[in-house]
């Protein structure tokens, strides 16, 4: 799940989605996209660095020059894994079972949800705001 998270915030800057687009098209070096993008080299060079460090960018060395391309395999590769995360059982995501707790919580008692609550100190169990009734 947690590269998923990654993937999602590096696509998710505008400017990192135009250098991958870019990037679909043609392998450029950072000078270029500089140019294009009309930003500074640290600027582009940190995008550069995010998108890689997801592995969605490619750099291939020519004497002193450095290019970029985009990895395209590993992109479609994520994509695809996607959706099978959404049809895995959520018993299976050990970092959502405290959602899981929540949504069991709520099959239990459907109005629960619509009530002010506040968190026990261990964040796993509910407790109503609401006066009792009685």
């Amino acid at each position: 799940m947690y590269n998923f998270v990654r993937i999602f915030k590096a696509l998710g800057q505008p400017t990192r989605l135009k250098i991958i687009k870019l990037l679909a098209e043609k392998e450029l070096c950072v000078c270029e996209l500089e140019f294009i993008l009309n930003l500074t080299q640290s600027a582009v060079s940190q995008h550069l660095r995010v998108l890689k460090e997801v592995g969605l960018v490619l750099e291939r060395r020519e004497g002193q020059w450095v290019f970029y391309s985009l990895d395209l395999e590993a992109l479609v590769n994520q994509i695809q894994e996607f959706p099978l995360f959404l049809k895995e059982d959520l018993a299976q995501i050990g970092a959502l079972a405290l959602e899981r707790e929540k949504l069991s919580y709520l099959e239990i008692n459907p109005i629960a949800s619509c009530r002010p609550r506040r968190f026990t100190a261990n964040k796993t169990s509910l407790k109503s705001d609401a006066p009792e009734a009685g």
